[in-house]
């Protein structure tokens, strides 16, 4: 979780800010925005300001299981990132929200300017109320981008009761017209074929496409076609940022694995991204079990 966090804040960091005009009004209009959603919809409304890295948190009536927005209805932090908020979330939902959020913003960048204000980011969260019990929230995220169409200015996020259920954990909504999309955060380890999973194992190592085709013994064109579908399925537009992606899938996945394991009587000794020794606590005297990530069931 902290490792997606790290490259969407880095995502975030390396923006330029200066062709984006009106910045003040721009940010004034959307606080009142989150403020509205908050006393309309009795929800929680996080604004975050990617330029100022600080966020602007409304809590409507709905906060108050969760302890929160009792003593205040509003407050201004430093930072993008609302921890208090995340504290009561389940720690499975949260690492899979953050790691949703960064496919969808792989996915809104790859949309025309025009377009890209229409999508937002449904998913269900599980959160702990004031009696240590977990009940469904909706999240919505909405990124918002500046005059010039190219930087994210804001991020909103909004937690709501969940009252009516829909069966996918997490969709991207075209609010143009209701159409939903899979960001495939969970599964974009099983949308590249073998041989593209190869492919971009071999361009992580420095080979170039005339490499790759002598290695493989087929043509140059051939493996650009693959490269150009591994972006599109990836949804990036460059094979570093492609190799970035598959390796913070697959230690996501890692991670889920092993807390998988624990709760089934085991504890990890090592872990590295390719490999974990796993103790297990069943028998009499603990055994030793070596497992090789890239042979984890996919549904893991």
């Amino acid at each position: 979780m902290k490792n997606t966090i790290d490259i969407l804040n880095k995502e975030f960091a390396k923006q330029d800010f200066s062709k984006d005009k009106a910045y003040d009004s721009a940010t004034a209009e959307l606080i009142n925005t989150a403020y509205n959603y908050a006393k309309i919809e009795n929800a929680i409304a996080v604004l975050s300001d990617l330029r100022a890295k600080v966020s602007y948190i409304f809590y409507g009536k709905f906060s108050h299981i969760f302890g929160l927005g009792r003593d205040v209805s509003e407050m201004t932090m430093a930072s993008i990132w609302e921890e208090d908020i995340f504290s009561r979330i389940h720690p499975d939902d949260l690492a899979d929200k953050h790691l949703h959020e960064l496919c969808f913003l792989h996915f809104i960048k790859q949309q025309p300017r025009k377009k890209r204000a229409d999508y937002y980011l449904m998913s269900k969260l599980r959160m702990r109320t004031t009696t240590n019990s977990y009940i469904p929230v909706i999240h919505r995220m909405f990124y918002i981008f500046g005059t010039s169409g190219e930087t994210l200015h804001m991020a909103l996020c909004l937690y709501s009761p969940m009252v009516i259920d829909f069966s996918e954990r997490c969709v991207i909504i075209d609010s143009s017209d209701g159409h939903t999309i899979q960001p495939e955060a969970q599964n974009k380890d099983n949308i590249l074929s073998t041989r593209e999973k190869h492919i971009l194992s071999l361009i992580d190592k420095g080979l170039t496409s005339k490499d790759i085709a002598e290695m493989l013994h087929i043509s140059i064109n051939t493996v650009s076609r693959h490269r150009q579908d591994i972006l599109s399925k990836l949804q990036v537009r460059s094979s570093i940022e492609a190799c970035r992606i598959a390796k913070e899938l697959k230690n996501n996945i890692s991670q889920s694995f092993l807390r998988k394991m624990k709760t089934c009587g085991t504890s990890a000794l090592y872990f590295t991204q390719q490999e974990c020794y796993i103790r297990s606590h069943k028998t009499a005297n603990p055994t030793i079990i070596h497992i090789k990530l890239r042979e984890i069931p996919n549904h893991l």
